[in-house]
Order: C-alpha cells, then structure tokens, then sequence
C-alpha cells in the first residue's frame, strides 16, 4: 500500500513538468546546481547532535514564459521541472544521508522578475531511520521512503554569459504521512547559492504571446477518499481512514480556484480503540463514554477553506480545515504526546505521563490542513462541463501528519462567464 501512492505521487509531479512542452514555441533548458546548507531542528528530546546540514541538488527545468497555455500567461511565464538531491544531517552514524526525487514549479514573487519563489514536492529515501534498539533517539522517520516538502525564495545576484547567480533561502521537510510511526519529520531551514545555465533548445522564434480576457465560472465538486494511518507506537498496525467531501467555489482565469467545503470521515484506528476496549475506554476511565457510540466518535467532521492553482491537466491543492466534530482525537493526543512510549494497557497505578491538554491541543484539535496534487482527466483550460481527477494528498492536523490520502472525484463546472 505504502508504494502506491508513492507511484502515484511521482507521476502526477513529473507531469506537471512534462505536460505542455510539446506546445512551447521556443522552450529552453535551464540546469540549475545548488549548493544548500543550515541546520535541521530537534525532531524529539534526545535528538542525536549533529553538524549543519548540507545538501547538493540539481535541477533540470524548462521555462514555460513562450508557451502559450493560459495557465503559463496567467503565472507570467514560470520554471517547472524536477531536481535530483543528495542531504548529509551532519551525523552519518544515526542521521546518515538521503536522496530526493522532486518535481518543481518556479515563479515570480511579488511581480518582482529578480525574486523568484520555488515549490517542490516528491519522493526521498533516508539509509538511517528509527529502529527501538539500534536507532533509538532518531524519531524523524521510520521508513525508508518518505513525502518531501520544499518551500525556497530565490534572488538573482548578477548574469554573466548565459549563467544566472542567485541566492535562496527556505523550508525543507521530509515526513512518511503518519504511515508508520515514530514519525516527528525532518524540518531544516537552509540556505543556497545556485547557477541557472541556460540552453536554448529551439531556434529563436518570433512569439506574440495570446491575450486572455478575464474570465470565471462557478463550480460544484464532490470526492471519496481512502486513506492509511497508524494510532501510536504500540499501535502501529496500518488502518483505514475513509472521507467523504463536497465543495463550492469560482474558477478565476481558468488558473486560480477558490471555494468553501465540507469533509466527513472515519477512522477505523480510533473506532477499533474503542470497540476492542483499549486502555483509556475501559470502565472508569477518562474516555469510557465513547464505548456508547463508537461510531460516532470515531468519526470527525468539519468545513473547509480551498485553494488551487490549475496547470490543465494539473491541480496544487492546499486547503485549510476547521474541525467542528472530532472526540477521538483526545485519545491520539493524550497517547502520542505522553511519555516515552505509552503500552497498550495502562495499570490504573503508574507513573506513565500521558499528553496535557495545553494550548497546542487546542489549536491542533480545532485545525487541519491537506496538502497534494490532483490529475484531472479534462484539461481545465476547456472549462468542461463536467470533470473527473485523481488526487494523492497528506492531511494534517495543523503543521502534524495525521494520514495519507488517495481521492478519486467529480466536478461540475457552470456557465463560463467573460
């Protein structure tokens, strides 16, 4: 299962890059080298020391500003591609190395040509990962494979014959989607030098780019999603999470897409706690209530706020959620947060610390996010009537992986309107 959405991830990504250079007037290559260094922060208390990170990536992209589609004008003519890196966490023994597959897109910031902001996602392998005996302070990452998250601002320093120098600084993430746990994530804050050397593939034509009126439409979608998660550390078998989910919304320019939502799902983790009588559900303790409905606090609920960028075939989707129903998640906090790790039965008299409800809880319990890619099988550029895509996304609760999603769903899309 764990491969599947793996695949799915990087061919989506791959086609975000690949999907219009056939109809590029005049495309050039552009090989990017990076050198990145920084430091990567404390993933759990007794964190192994380390040095700085540093890293090495290069990336192969192909500049979209002669390319007539909407989605490229709209952007003023961005970069997208894919980079291959290589990360040393300064501690080759616990943290070792790791390898990175991510497609990219690159545009300008604030409308300034000099500026540039660069988001990337795809795949990483890490040769070091948590194991209870031999590994035990690392708490990153427990499987080899994991999501890879890159967030970087670039400036332009100065050109010289076909080579651009810059300048970068961001966010790097790695996180298996709570597939598995322990599973706190690697998160460094970098910075880089990196050469753009251009190469022009086509012979210098003559481009009037296209003129787009402005244009929206409503639209209406509605999707079902199947997910994988684990509870704790002493529940780390792999269990469902199903959702069921609608929204409404404009398309604006056939590029930017915002709207309202809702999402209903299950959690077969927190429904089989309940039902197979688990530590904190037996007869006199803090959550013996929920054995009264289980179903319905294993359930969670809430409305969304929607965001999409459309490159045709291709969709970014970041939504922000706001739980107005999800009990069960006290129990994953007061499991996940406590210390050490907490067994699957707790005697009545221990010194076992479970998760306190502080200000974090409460910020976590009330907001999620879901982050990923869709693949639509209409180009949106046709503002077809109706629509069928295919997404892989991570949702979380807040900044922290709560389970990874495979989502198949229908849109309807109304009257375009000039």
């Amino acid at each position: 299962m764990k491969i599947l959405p793996s695949i799915l991830l990087l061919l989506i990504s791959i086609h975000l890059f690949s999907q219009e250079d056939g109809t590029t007037k005049n495309s050039n290559v552009v090989i990017t080298p990076e050198i990145l260094a920084g430091i990567t922060a404390e993933a759990n208390s007794y964190f192994p020391e380390r040095d700085f990170h540093k890293a090495y990536i290069v990336n192969i992209g192909w500049e979209q500003n002669n390319n007539p589609k909407e989605w490229a004008q709209r952007l003023k003519g961005p970069r997208t591609g894919i980079g291959l890196g290589y990360s040393n966490y300064g501690n080759k023994d616990n943290l070792g190395y790791s390898l990175s597959l991510m497609p990219f897109i690159e545009f300008n910031a604030f409308r300034k040509e000099n500026l540039k902001i660069l988001i990337s996602s795809g795949l990483t392998y890490f040769n070091k990962i948590y194991h209870p005996i031999t590994n035990p302070n690392n708490q990153a990452v427990s499987t080899d494979l994991t999501w890879s998250f890159r967030i970087f601002m670039n400036y332009h320093l100065f050109s010289t014959n076909k080579i651009d120098w810059r300048v970068g600084g961001g966010y790097f993430h790695h996180s298996n989607g709570h597939t598995r746990l322990p599973n706190q994530g690697y998160n460094s804050f970098l910075f880089s030098l990196s050469a753009d050397i251009k190469y022009s593939v086509n012979e210098e034509i003559s481009f009037e780019k296209p003129m787009f009126s402005k244009s929206r439409y409503d639209y209406i979608s509605f999707r079902s999603g199947f997910g994988i998660n684990a509870l704790s550390k002493a529940h780390t078998d792999k269990k469902e999470v199903y959702t069921i989910a609608g929204e409404y919304g404009k398309v604006l320019n056939n590029t930017f897409k915002l709207g309202v939502g809702f999402y209903y799902r299950f959690y077969q983790t927190y429904y089989d706690y309940i039902i197979e009588n688990e530590s904190l559900v037996q007869d006199g303790r803090e959550f013996d209530y929920f054995k009264e409905n289980p179903w319905r606090n294993a359930t969670n609920f809430g409305l969304t706020l929607n965001s999409e960028v459309l490159l045709n075939h291709i969709g970014i989707k970041l939504s922000i959620g706001f739980n107005i129903h999800k009990p069960a998640y006290a129990i994953d906090w007061r499991i996940n947060q406590g210390w050490s790790v907490v067994p699957r039965e707790i005697p009545e008299e221990s010194n076992i610390v479970l998760g306190e409800f502080n200000s974090k809880y409460q910020i976590k319990h009330l907001i999620s996010a879901r982050m990923g890619l869709k693949y639509y099988l209409i180009g949106t550029e046709k503002a077809p009537i109706n629509n069928i895509f295919i997404g892989i996304h991570i949702n979380s609760n807040l900044s922290q992986a709560d389970f990874t999603e495979f989502s198949l769903g229908y849109v309807h899309n109304f009257k375009l309107k000039n």
